[in-house]
């Protein structure tokens, strides 16, 4: 067989992906199939699937590159014999190949099976005409607020195909978790069942709040009065307001926990997952501009507490 490179028409320094490009576009130009038999195509699309059986294995195309194998896939054993020393094709003979598609069964090393060719040409291949084949997937990225992945919710999503379709985001999704909807893609062939819809969630920021696991974190603005002497805020939480308490003399930092505040638990109550928790730390927030009553205040204030006396 002549250089199986030259066969595929592709340089040495050809990828995997262009090897198989190149053979996938011959096998379909000479199969004999499509040719009402012809011998020169049978015998073309031989030479063909020969080629591919060496360059499209890893292992021995590296064998050929190397020498170590013939065109034909035979040992070489130096200059003038060619061929196996046990009868296949004798000195300086070549093997006769027959390439049938169960030589390419499996996966070839880039992942590509020869029954492709087959699917492409036939619609599934000879004696595989009328097999029921599935619907194509479809892969769709979907961004959904924050509220919506904590609380869930249902969002309306189009299709590649056009259609619109409903769907239900459930409580607690986590950015980057994927939702499948199965048999909602493209339909099959020869009542093959359809494909399923693949959603990548990603969820957008919350203004203030960050979550961790089911837990939600918030750093919430205090006066220097609420701090120095507590009372009542309001907090904002997924659900609405709620009033926390803020004990005297609470520093900057100081947190808080509102339990069940947090993003809900999934399933039912006695078996399921607790909802979680909203942890609140305080931050102690001056004005934004100057005030001159506090200014006054403080520089009339006696202490002797010194807040860094630990640091010396």
């Amino acid at each position: 067989m002549r250089d199986p490179y030259s066969v595929l028409g592709v340089a040495k320094s050809a990828s995997e992906a262009e090897i198989k490009k190149a053979f996938r576009q011959l096998a379909k130009k000479h199969h004999p199939d499509t040719k009402g038999g012809d011998e020169t195509a049978q015998k073309k699309f031989q030479e063909i699937s020969a080629a591919y059986d060496i360059l499209g294995d890893k292992e021995k195309r590296a064998k050929f590159d190397r020498g170590e194998i013939d065109a034909n896939g035979n040992p070489s054993y130096g200059q003038g014999f060619q061929g196996s020393p046990f009868g296949q094709g004798g000195a300086g003979g070549t093997k006769d190949f027959h390439f049938t598609w169960a030589n390419q069964g499996g996966d070839t090393a880039e992942g590509f099976r020869a029954e492709d060719i087959f699917a492409d040409l036939f619609g599934g291949g000879r004696g595989r005409r009328n097999q029921a084949r599935r619907g194509e997937d479809f892969d769709l990225a979907v961004t959904v607020s924050f509220s919506e992945a904590a609380l869930g919710a249902t969002r309306r999503v189009t299709l590649p195909d056009g259609r619109d379709l409903d769907v239900r985001i459930p409580t607690g999704l986590k950015d980057g978790q994927q939702i499948r909807l199965k048999r909602q893609a493209a339909p099959g062939t020869n009542g093959g069942p359809a494909g399923d819809v693949l959603l990548t969630i990603s969820v957008a920021p919350h203004p203030y709040f960050v979550r961790d696991g089911n837990d939600l974190r918030l750093d919430l603005p205090i006066t220097l009065k609420e701090a120095v002497l507590g009372g009542k805020v309001t907090v904002p939480t997924l659900t609405g307001h709620v009033a926390l308490t803020v004990p005297p003399n609470s520093n900057s930092g100081a947190v808080l926990r509102l339990k069940g505040k947090g993003v809900p638990g999934r399933g039912s109550s006695s078996g399921g997952e607790a909802a979680g928790d909203l942890y609140v730390k305080l931050v102690i927030t001056l004005p934004d501009k100057p005030d001159a009553a506090l200014n006054d205040f403080v520089s009339r204030w006696q202490t002797d507490y010194d807040p860094r006396a630990k640091l010396k």
